[in-house]
């Protein structure tokens, strides 16, 4: 499995403080929603964390899946879920990026 990390922006008209409570509980039941159709197209998905950010993106999901492709499809839902801007990143483990890096030969100056 490989670990993603999906970032979603949210409209800018789920931003606006007014009417805060139902908005939040508006945008719990669509994130509920949301990963409900995850779960239902995806099952091989495996959520590690959930975050809301204070920042220009609204929400980080870090995720295993297997492929490039399934990773493809939780962006797509996102999407039709209402995210404005979406972005996915693959994530390599620090450990696996040191043992790479003391593959590389660099010459020496």
């Amino acid at each position: 499995m490989k670990t993603f990390i999906l970032m979603t922006k949210l409209s800018a008209g789920d931003a606006q403080l007014v009417e805060v409570s139902s908005k939040l509980k508006g945008r719990a039941r669509s994130g509920n929603s949301w990963l409900e159709q995850i779960k239902e197209q995806c099952p091989e998905i495996k959520f590690k964390a959930h975050y809301a950010l204070l920042g220009y993106w609204d929400s980080m999901h870090i995720y295993d899946a297997p492929d490039e492709e399934v990773a493809a499809k939780v962006s797509l839902c996102a999407r039709a879920q209402g995210a404005v801007q979406v972005e996915s990143w693959l994530a390599i483990p620090y450990d696996r990026i040191v043992r790479l890096s003391e593959q590389i030969k660099c010459d020496e100056d």
